[in-house]
């Protein structure tokens, strides 16, 4: 396992808004975030957003949501499938953590939690070596959306250049 993502001294982090966040507001946030060093992985989490109608008169036609919307986010479009509920992310040490509160006071107009805990998996789960296999990508562990379809909702590595040779 990789070094980046098994070193103790990594901190993970929440970042729960009292509400769901805007795709706009989400797409500022992330944006700021990601210009920060030390940020290892990151994800958002929150409740699903239906593609299709999934019953009633309209099955099957696609439903028009605000929430389904393409964000750019470090020069990459990424498609949102989610509403945007909460943030997860691993980062570097505790002045980094700092940092990313600073962003989250100066973005989110909303109150918000930020927690320091377990997060994201450390070690590879079942659901990871089922989808990716026992010489997964260190980074990718505890990436896998048990109930996604991988070739749908593609994992979007945001800085590839960033990433040490030995990992790839």
């Amino acid at each position: 396992m990789s070094e980046a993502c098994s070193d103790a001294n990594n901190v993970q982090l929440e970042i729960f808004p009292s509400r769901l966040l805007k795709p706009e507001t989400a797409q500022n946030l992330l944006n700021e975030i990601a210009d920060l060093d030390g940020i290892i992985r990151l994800f958002v989490h929150g409740p699903r957003l239906p593609q299709t109608v999934p019953y009633g008169p309209a099955t099957g036609l696609p439903v028009q949501h605000p929430g389904n919307t393409v964000i750019e986010v470090a020069g990459q479009a990424i498609e949102l499938a989610v509403s945007v509920g909460s943030i997860r992310m691993e980062v570097m040490n505790a002045d980094v953590k700092e940092q990313v509160r600073e962003v989250c006071e100066n973005v989110l107009s909303v109150p918000f939690e930020f927690r320091e805990g377990n997060f994201i998996p450390r070690r590879q789960t079942v659901s990871d070596y089922a989808r990716r296999g026992a010489d997964a990508d260190p980074l990718l562990i505890g990436m896998t959306d048990p109930k996604g379809k991988l070739k749908n909702q593609p994992v979007c590595i945001l800085k590839p250049d960033d990433i040490p040779h030995d990992m790839e």
